[in-house]
């Protein structure tokens, strides 16, 4: 049995609604969440918005699953509750997002798959509600604690505690 911190969020009508059912999603589908930090509100990350977003990260227990068969389970979630990914790539506004943050202590890169995520250490949005729960999580990339990358992280936009 493996560890996996994902992250939910969007910007769109629904977000919150979105990540709830995600979150049910998730877990009935992949495995049993364990704890779920609670709802931020944050400034866009990387392009402009009228809109901020909602985000929460959660700790999923999975079983008998390959790190890119997860990584299909979650793209596969997001599609159903309305995400359209450009072809091009870039930011923009979406209803939902799911990024697999961590899984264990695992480091894989792949075309398609990268963990642990390659800017969760940029975004004070991830690291805020990772330090809930997880602040003493080790990046086996970085060689730090969660909370050792929050109080490093130079991003200094908006990110608030709703929940």
């Amino acid at each position: 049995m493996a560890r996996a911190l994902v992250l939910l969020g969007g910007n769109e009508a629904k977000t919150e609604s979105l990540i709830e059912l995600a979150v049910e999603k998730i877990d009935l589908e992949i495995g049993g969440i364990v704890r779920r930090s609670s709802l931020y509100e944050s400034a866009p990350w990387g392009f402009e918005s009228d809109s901020n977003f909602l985000n929460c990260v959660i700790e999923v227990y999975i079983e008998n699953i390959e790190p890119q068969s997860l990584l299909n389970k979650v793209l596969g979630i997001e599609k159903e509750l309305g995400r359209k990914r450009q072809a091009a790539g870039g930011y923009l506004s979406r209803p939902i997002d799911i990024d697999i943050l961590f899984i264990d202590n695992m480091v894989i890169e792949t075309e398609k798959l990268r963990l642990p995520h390659p800017r969760l250490h940029l975004r004070r949005f991830t690291l805020m509600p990772l330090n809930e729960y997880w602040a003493d999580w080790y990046h086996p990339v970085l060689g730090k604690t969660l909370s050792e990358l929050l109080n490093e992280c130079e991003d200094r936009g908006f990110v608030q505690r709703l929940s």
